[in-house]
């Protein structure tokens, strides 16, 4: 199966899994779990805006900084930006906050609605170079269908 096909597959079962459920905590715990699941990549999760920072929401994973700037590290950029951030080496990316040292890749897709940032999907990969535009594409439909739980 091709990547596009899986995240067709991927958001498809998310649709079902957030019908008739509204609890926000429920369908990011849920939808972290089925995208890291689909793709065993190494940290999958939510940072939701509180005030100036992004707070840690639910993930898979290691555990994983807490709190980040408005700005800092690829999160931080990918809220200020309101924009996807794909970042094929974070050793190479100016300002990148080290949660694990085993993160080498990541890609950041900011959750907006009226173009205000309500957090962002982080996926960090113990690979280099993981995350292409196929998952910018999968992934920033994965993020429209959870707007509507902000």
């Amino acid at each position: 199966m091709s990547k596009t096909e899986k995240y067709t597959q991927l958001n498809a079962q998310l649709k079902s899994l957030l019908e008739g459920e509204s609890d926000r905590t429920a369908n990011l715990a849920n939808t972290a779990a089925l995208i890291h699941e689909a793709f065993g990549f190494w940290w999958t999760g939510f940072y939701l805006v509180r005030g100036e920072e992004l707070v840690l929401g639910p993930f898979q994973g290691p555990i994983a900084c807490t709190r980040i700037p408005f700005g800092k590290g690829v999160c931080g950029t990918a809220w200020a930006r309101r924009q996807t951030v794909i970042v094929p080496d974070v050793e190479a990316f100016p300002g990148h906050i080290a949660c694990s040292s085993q993160s080498r890749s990541e890609i950041v897709v900011p959750i907006l609605r009226g173009g205000e940032v309500l957090g962002v999907l982080d996926i960090d990969s113990r690979e280099l170079a993981t995350f292409d535009k196929e998952d910018a594409a999968g992934l920033e439909a994965v993020a429209a269908s959870l707007s509507v739980l902000f």
